[in-house]
């Protein structure tokens, strides 16, 4: 896919791109790692959607530990996040860059609560049913390691995961509400900060018997 609207940023937004995205009422954000452990796995990229589907990839050095400007934006109580499965890009940006990501929406969880007709929650399968679009996941399981040297086929992968997630946000809140489960979502994305500092913490599951 051509990537257009895209650009890639070094170790932090622009002052420029920040005062953008700090005007928008939702951004879409994710992440790419070298694994699914953040104590042992680096974060490698972070991608950042507007509604004018302006698409902002950052690359997190090796040993990098903060990006103030990226921190300013996804704690701003005046712009929501939306990430798909939020519960690990969260883990993964306190873990590193010291982030508190505020307020959340998540897709994952609001499409488990909304479509109970279906066990296919991944992205692919959200952005396929709701936007008529099929995503290429040949890069999903890559080295995102050599920041500097990804190929056109992650760039366009990592800008795709993003790309779409707000206007699925949109019809999910539909769906929610439709089936009067939009409260219930609410309180589930008020519990994700908890749920990351147990994972931090590797308590497997605290509500078992």
């Amino acid at each position: 896919m051509e990537l257009q609207n895209f650009q890639v940023c070094d170790r932090d937004l622009s002052e420029a791109t920040l005062f953008r995205y700090m005007g928008t009422r939702a951004i879409a954000v994710d992440t790419e790692t070298m694994g699914l452990i953040p104590q042992r796995d680096r974060l490698c990229l972070v991608q950042v959607c507007d509604e004018q589907d302006s698409v902002t990839v950052i690359r997190i050095a090796k040993g990098q530990t903060d990006a103030p400007n990226l921190k300013k934006l996804l704690e701003a109580a005046n712009v929501l996040k939306v990430f798909h499965f939020a519960r690990f890009d969260l883990a993964a940006l306190r873990y590193h860059l010291a982030i508190q990501v505020h307020p959340v929406f998540c897709t994952k969880i609001a499409s488990k609560l909304a479509r109970t007709y279906t066990q296919r929650h991944s992205l692919k399968d959200l952005v396929l049913e709701l936007e008529q679009v099929e995503l290429d996941k040949s890069a999903q399981s890559s080295d995102w390691g050599d920041a500097a040297n990804l190929t056109p086929a992650q760039l366009s992968y990592a800008a795709n995961d993003v790309r779409y997630l707000l206007r699925v946000r949109e019809k999910l809140v539909e769906m929610l509400k439709r089936e009067e489960r939009w409260e219930l979502a609410q309180q589930c994305f008020q519990c994700l900060p908890t749920i990351v500092s147990l994972d931090l913490l590797q308590f497997k599951d605290v509500f078992e018997h």
